[in-house]
């Protein structure tokens, strides 16, 4: 999205900053005082994902928030640069560039798996990692192969991008978080649906899904000595309880909280509860 033209009405603009770290032109938005926590968003969100834990989180913390490269208003400077390891090594590169060192760090969905990869790399926290709704497990079956495929056809057909994001309606916006498993007010879809017409957001997150693989740290996750709090909630429909439940149980150090009647955005849902879980953390 451009900035500042298309952040007028984005929640916690008056928080926001633009800082030029190669390879990309990055959008953070930062608050409070005291130990530090970074907040990391899953794919084909941005930072409003946080705007209802963000401020709870910020009366006793100082709190970042980073749109990943390409979405939101991150410009992103390089299109190799959006798999798994790309993606946390530039963040990575990002947080010892500005003095980042965080207590804590807070990831959804993908946004796990990119928290535990830079672990791996040396931004070990001193209070460990605590992931809602972690997409740590691959597509099961079918969907393993297909959508991965699918992804990178689109990633490399001409317009795709643009045809998405101008076909794509408010009530197909609705569909598609409903489909998550979580209900959220108008106001509230109405940031996604700024993101899912945007042309450089959807291209970003079409390369993201062609380039991502867990594999990995998929395979390293019994040597990620890491504190890990994993909070799920039950009617995710978009990545099962149970992912987070196997991860957990291979993680040295992790431990599960499971939340009845929230999906995968359970953060956005009930952010006063899920704010309570990552200071108790």
């Amino acid at each position: 999205m451009r900035w500042p033209d298309d952040a007028k009405n984005w929640p916690m603009v008056a928080y926001s900053r633009q800082i030029l770290h190669r390879p990309h032109r990055w959008h953070v938005q930062e608050a409070g005082d005291g130990p530090l926590i970074l907040l990391i968003h899953g794919a084909g969100g941005a930072t409003q994902s946080f705007r209802g834990i963000f401020p709870i989180l910020a009366a006793t913390h100082r709190v970042v928030a980073v749109d990943l490269p390409g979405q939101g208003f991150t410009q992103l400077g390089a299109r190799q640069r959006c798999g798994l390891d790309q993606m946390a090594e530039d963040l990575l590169s990002l947080c010892r560039n500005q003095g980042w060192a965080p207590d804590l760090i807070v990831g959804h969905s993908a946004g796990v798996a990119i928290a535990l990869r830079m672990w791996e790399l040396g931004l070990q926290s001193k209070r460990g990692i605590v992931g809602i709704n972690a997409a740590v497990g691959n597509f099961k079956g079918v969907a393993g192969w297909l959508f991965p495929i699918m992804a990178k056809a689109l990633a490399v057909t001409p317009f795709s991008a643009s045809i998405f994001a101008s076909t794509t309606t408010r009530a197909a916006v609705r569909n598609l978080v409903k489909g998550t498993g979580s209900r959220l007010e108008q106001d509230e879809l109405e940031h996604y649906y700024q993101l899912a017409t945007d042309k450089a957001h959807v291209d970003a997150t079409l390369c993201m899904m062609a380039q991502w693989s867990l594999d990995g740290l998929l395979a390293r996750l019994d040597r990620i000595d890491c504190p890990v709090h994993l909070i799920t909630g039950e009617n995710d429909k978009a990545v099962p309880p149970q992912v987070s439940a196997q991860a957990a149980a291979r993680l040295p150090q992790a431990r599960l909280t499971a939340l009845p009647k929230l999906g995968h955005l359970a953060h956005e849902e009930d952010p006063a509860l899920i704010a309570e879980l990552i200071l108790k953390t």
